[in-house]
């Protein structure tokens, strides 16, 4: 036979194209339409239909960056098309490539409901199943003027302010239409099969049966009547869509989604109404396929319908009840986990799970976390101890270098906590159920002999949009056909009960799931992550001392609401492309101004309640909220300092520079204003390496390949100016308790004025950097080169450490070049180490070299500010605070309190007299991470503790009040069944039995 092969998939593709597809919808009769230009920000559906219309025409121009434009559209059904299905095609202008990153709209009655949300996929609304002839339609669009920021270019449209006022789009077609059902459904058949044809190999014989079927459908169709043989042709097509698939065909659970990011390419505001219009289309799409199940994570963008659009949020109420919404991941928001602090992280999953209890009675099980940028190793405790036994991911198949083993496996955490994890092999969280991603799953799943099957989410996301009618189409021609992979829609806990069943005995993968990629995101927008640290230090500050002067001091009442209300706002700006630094100009703009709110509010809360506790007085009071005494002033305690120790002494350095020391370090800052020596006199050692230099400020190019904000390639490293240039040296304080040298350097367009300081009973060097920062597509670093062998580093995460090795023996540990860490980082050999401390700086690098001494140098370097052009093209530009501290001879221990020490500062307020502590605990390898009321309104005190060095721990909590019982809970404050809380003792204290990093969470019924 010959092979007409090509010549039929072409024929196919055309025809489909051009012929049967604009047939879809037939009889097009234009509606009126008119409009009105809301001013400004979007107003409300009352406004908006009150308003005065002006006629427009199609293909009128509208729509300037980020406006707001009302059309009403009114028709009338013709009497000839009784007893046909009718819709009318609302297309404000799209580009059928970028679902989510265009214009949008919302398609309300004249009572303001909503009826659905218009984009590329998704722009008909039925007027009627079967006419009678005779209907009036009376719509209202409010259709969003969204610019297009794709492109990966530099601009500025991508803030309000900066933007241009001239009109982005053009209104293509408002028309009544006679709706093809049988035309829908031949290309939905079409389209099923070419997709699975292509996907077949050119000697398979079901590929050429295809094509035999597709070739006589073909044939059957008219094409000057595509409605009128549409049948014959779908007749055709009957035996090769009914053949059933193979028994081990891999089986697959489709799960419908649509991941809105809550802020990206558009500011939050927008996200609300992205929410709206994709929610009302699934449950619209609900109503007419009870099959059909839709998962929606992020509380965040549920309580954003619930408040903004709350007759929508009823309808999504009672699909919930029916099972068809789904909740799933048990987060506030989808957010960034490699920045996200500790408590911060409980606290995504204590609010997140409480809304879906508190508004529809459902605890979810899954944490669906398919598009941050690598996951922390901390993540399966937290995951088990908030209730949920479920993990998925996506965006590991991202990774550049090496592709990650497993599709289904268990996850162990820094503690062994293991949850079970799934992979989708699908590599997409955005599927369209085409063959060709369906083939590429079974393909690529990596299970196989094992497990058999894998989850699939489809639907349109990022910017929204989800499941179409087309999708659901699919999934039913592949539920069992031959050549495909089986397709089942199920709920997501459905396909993880499974896919565990089959496969228990999964392999494990030990540590962090670190993504080989978007590395920049640990540094992009210096401003929004320092305002996450503070707020996450605040945070903490006001509920240790709000529940403290609650228990101690008659008539204070601690602040649920407000406390809860920031919460919610610090967490939703953790949200994976807000804290990363990856949106545009509008969202960190919006986030500075956020930040600087939360910090006003919560430093009024924490100074009310501090002064409650101090009572009326005039002496000097120091509050340490940091987990350990301070200055003989017991942690969560207040008081008089003691004496620090030895005074703090300057020289003159012989060649220039000064000479510091305190009894405890001897600093050497050369000429050039260089750290030469950080000496540790009682461990008589060197911190810096021979010849070497820190503090040394570091500057390279850096124009990654494509991912701007996101992304740091290693050729980075190629090209560095050292910053060695001296403007200015002096010493601005120098007395007994501390002493001061301030350096200023300028480069490029750019100053750096750094404050070296000692201080009394000190073990730390504290910098201060202030730098004005006009630099573009350049990287900043500070760099420390230190004088230890070592084979590996300590950073600083979630509850604990993690461990990566300073070699590049493997091309894993290669591809961490740059690392996140939180408050400290820490290289040691054996019996002597240094930390690194830092007060909002999340990016480091170490790397090692071998001296002519013989000897090894480790350099520790953090990463201070990028200059990224896109999606923001004024990112960092402006003037940084940065404060970090050197410490010699620190341990891990050491570097836990320090770091705790430097962001939790101490604060002086006029009272009676000391302050004692809530509670104690006799173990400094125990650090209490939180002290709070109970959510349950009820007056118990919520402690949360953990194992920070790695070891098992003995300790016993003690109470500074009377305690009737303490119960070991869940994130959720609810009891946990578990052994590391014992009895109250005589005195009323809490044994404690830690493994190393274990998390504890302790409530104590007051009495």
């Amino acid at each position: 036979m010959h092979d007409d092969r090509s010549i039929t998939e072409h024929r196919l593709r055309r025809v489909l194209k051009e012929r049967i597809k604009p047939a879809v919808h037939s009889r097009p009769v234009p509606l009126t339409v008119a409009r009105w230009e809301a001013p400004g920000e979007p107003v409300p559906v009352a406004q908006g239909l009150a308003a005065t219309y002006e006629p427009c025409a199609t293909g009128a121009s509208w729509g300037p960056a980020w406006g707001t434009t009302w059309f009403k559209v009114t028709g009338t059904v013709p009497a000839e098309w009784a007893g046909r299905t009718v819709e009318a095609v609302l297309d404000l202008g799209f580009d059928r490539m970028m679902p989510g990153f265009q214009c949008e709209g919302l398609v309300h009655r004249a009572d303001g409901s909503e009826i659905k949300g218009l984009n590329p996929y998704n722009d008909w609304v039925r007027v009627a199943d079967r006419a009678e002839g005779g209907e009036r339609v009376e719509w209202y669009v409010e259709a969003a003027s969204n610019p297009v920021l794709v492109e990966h270019t530099p601009t500025y449209e991508g803030d309000q302010r900066t933007s241009g006022d001239q009109p982005l789009y053009r209104l293509a077609r408002m028309d009544l239409t006679v709706f093809e059902t049988e035309v829908w459904e031949l290309v939905q058949d079409l389209e099923v099969l070419h997709d699975l044809m292509t996907q077949l190999g050119t000697d398979d014989a079901r590929r050429y049966e295809i094509l035999r079927a597709v070739d006589a459908a073909l044939d059957a169709v008219d094409l000057g009547d595509v409605p009128g043989t549409a049948a014959a042709a779908r007749a055709c097509l009957t035996g090769v869509l009914a053949a059933p698939a193979r028994a081990s065909a891999h089986r697959i659970s489709a799960v419908g989604h649509s991941h809105i990011d809550s802020a990206w390419l558009w500011p939050l505001r927008e996200t609300v109404r992205k929410v709206a219009r994709t929610s009302s289309n699934m449950v619209s799409l609900m109503d007419e396929h009870p099959e059909f199940v839709f998962a929606m994570s992020q509380a965040q963008q549920l309580d954003w319908i619930k408040t903004y659009r709350p007759e929508l949020f009823e309808r999504i109420k009672k699909k919930i009840a029916d099972g068809q919404f789904v909740p799933v991941g048990g987060m506030w928001v989808e957010s960034d986990t490699n920045m996200v602090g500790g408590e911060a992280m409980a606290r995504q999953f204590l609010y997140g799970k409480k809304f879906f209890l508190d508004e529809f009675g459902i605890e979810t099980h899954n944490v669906w976390l398919p598009d941050s940028f690598g996951y922390t190793a901390a993540m399966p405790q937290i995951v088990k101890l908030s209730g949920s036994t479920w993990f998925l991911t996506q965006k590991i198949c991202w990774s550049q270098v090496n592709k990650f083993p497993h599709h289904t496996f268990w996850w162990e955490g820094i503690d062994g906590t293991r949850v079970f994890t799934h992979f989708p092999p699908v590599d997409t969280y955005n599927s369209d159920l085409g063959g060709a991603q369906l083939a590429h799953a079974a393909r690529n799943y990596r299970e196989k002999g094992r497990g058999s099957r894998s989850l699939v989410p489809f639907g349109w996301g990022d910017g929204g949009g989800g499941p179409t009618r087309e999708h659901l189409a699919r999934a039913r021609r592949q539920r069992n056909l031959e050549g495909s992979p089986r397709v089942e829609i199920e709920r997501p806990d459905a396909f993880f009960e499974k896919a565990r069943a089959e496969y228990e005995d999964a392999p494990v993968w030990a540590g962090e799931l670190y993504l080989e990629l978007h590395r920049g995101t640990y540094t992009s927008q210096a401003k929004t992550k320092q305002g996450n640290r503070h707020s996450e230090s605040l945070l903490r500050e006001a509920e240790l001392w709000a529940a403290t002067a609650a228990v101690r001091v008659p008539g204070y009442a601690y602040p649920y609401e407000d406390l809860e209300r920031i919460w919610k706002t610090v967490l939703l700006h953790q949200f994976h492309d807000i804290l990363p630094g990856s949106s545009i100009a509008w969202v960190h703009r919006e986030a500075r101004e956020t930040y600087r709110s939360v910090h006003e509010e919560l430093q009024g809360i924490t100074l009310a309640a501090q002064t409650a506790l101090a009572g009326e007085g005039g002496r000097e009071l120091v509050f340490n909220c940091a987990p350990h005494t301070r200055r003989g002033i017991p942690a969560g305690g207040a008081g008089v300092p003691a004496e620090a120790g030895q005074p703090v002494t300057v020289e003159e350095r012989h060649g220039g520079g000064h000479v510091l020391a305190n009894g405890r370090l001897l600093v050497e800052i050369d000429g050039r204003g260089l750290v030469v020596s950080a000496y540790d006199l009682e461990a008589d050692r060197e911190a810096v390496a021979p010849g070497g230099a820190a503090n040394l400020l570091q500057i390279h190019p850096d124009f990654p390949n494509m991912w701007d904000a996101w992304d740091i390639d290693a050729f980075y490293r190629n090209k560095v100016t050292d910053l060695v240039g001296l403007d200015a040296m002096e010493i601005t304080e120098s007395g007994p308790s501390s002493v001061t040298v301030r350096v200023t350097r300028s480069f490029g367009s750019s100053t750096a004025v750094q404050s070296l300081t000692l201080r009394s009973g000190a073990k730390t060097l504290d910098i201060v950097t202030d730098v004005d920062w006009h630099e573009t597509e350049k990287f900043l670093k500070a760099a420390f080169p230190l004088d230890v062998k070592a084979e590996r580093s300590a950073s600083e995460t979630q509850f604990g450490h993690v461990y990566r090795a300073t070699h590049t023996n493997t091309s894993w540990e290669a591809a961490k070049f740059e690392i996140c860490a939180h408050r400290w980082i820490h290289a040691e050999e054996p019996g002597w180490g240094i930390a690194l401390l830092n007060e909002s700086t999340y990016g480091h690098d170490v790397t090692r070299d071998v001296r002519a001494d013989g000897g090894q140098t480790t350099t520790v370097r953090l990463s201070l500010l990028r200059a990224p052009r896109y999606p923001d093209p004024e990112t960092d530009q402006g003037a940084h605070t940065l404060r970090f501290s050197l410490a010699p001879g620190a341990g891990i221990g050491d570097a836990v309190r320090e770091g705790h020490a430097l962001n939790l500062p101490e604060r002086v307020v006029t009272g009676a007299g000391p302050v004692a502590p809530l509670l104690t605990v006799d173990d400094d390898a125990v650090v209490v991470e939180a002290v709070k009321l109970a959510e349950d309104r009820g007056g118990d005190v919520i402690v949360r503790l953990y194992e920070s060095r790695g070891g098992r721990a003995r300790a016993t909590l003690t109470p500074g009040f009377p305690v009737t019982a303490a119960v070991e809970s869940d994130l959720l404050e609810r009891p946990l069944a578990g052994s590391a809380v014992g009895a109250l003792t005589p005195d009323g204290g809490v044994a404690l039995t830690l493994r190393p990093f274990q998390i504890v969470t302790v409530r104590l019924h007051r009495a």
